[in-house]
């Protein structure tokens, strides 16, 4: 899955277009290398995102196109830096 829409699906990031700014402005990585919007996500995958004041490193644990609102957390799981 592409990073943009798993940031989206996984409602890490809003909007999918917000989610592609924000690699194309290198605030996204995958596994502490620099993320395209096209860059694939795999299961075990850590994403880090850069914002503003904070920084958040999270692990992919599921993949999934379609799914609820109440299930987008169960695609990661934070971690402590």
């Amino acid at each position: 899955m592409r990073v943009d829409k798993f940031l989206k699906n996984s409602r890490l990031i809003k909007r999918r277009t917000v989610a592609k700014e924000a690699c194309d402005q290198g605030r996204i990585q995958i596994n502490d290398n620099p993320a395209k919007a096209g860059s694939i996500v795999k299961v075990g995958d850590i994403i880090t995102l850069g914002f503003a004041a904070k920084t958040i490193r999270v692990e992919v644990l599921d993949l999934k196109e379609h799914l609820k609102k109440e299930e987008a957390s169960d695609l990661y799981r934070q971690l402590q830096d």
